[in-house]
């Protein structure tokens, strides 16, 4: 059975999102980051070949003194995939498209950092 939904509902609320990130990211840009601004934003993407891509959770927030995009990708599992690396980079191309497309960025900004997060959810027999 996936625990997809529920791990969905869980953080889908900006307190458990800064919750994660205060307890895990031990650097000093976590430090820099203002958790009373952390924002949702849509993870439905149409790829250039017409295919949707349904991210699980995606999240900005404001970062030092300027408004970067640090967005989260919260991508949930039941066993272990040793491809999760090129799996995530396939969202990342998705979600910089999907920025770019938008017109939010100039041709003279940077793409904005991302952290990816996997949290696998393992069943115990």
């Amino acid at each position: 059975m996936s625990h997809d939904n529920s791990y969905k509902l869980l953080f889908s609320h900006p307190e458990m999102v800064t919750d994660l990130l205060k307890g895990f990211v031990k650097e000093e840009w976590g430090e820099q980051c203002d958790f009373a601004i952390l924002e949702k934003v849509s993870g439905s993407y149409v790829a250039d070949d017409l295919r949707d891509r349904e991210d699980d959770l995606i999240w900005k927030i404001r970062w030092s003194d300027e408004w970067l995009y640090v967005y989260l990708l919260l991508e949930f599992q039941s066993s272990v995939d040793h491809f999760m690396a090129v799996r995530i980079s396939g969202y990342l191309a998705l979600l910089y498209q999907d920025i770019i497309r938008s017109q939010k960025l100039t041709s003279k900004d940077l793409l904005p950092p991302v952290l990816p997060i996997v949290l696998y959810n393992r069943h115990l027999s």
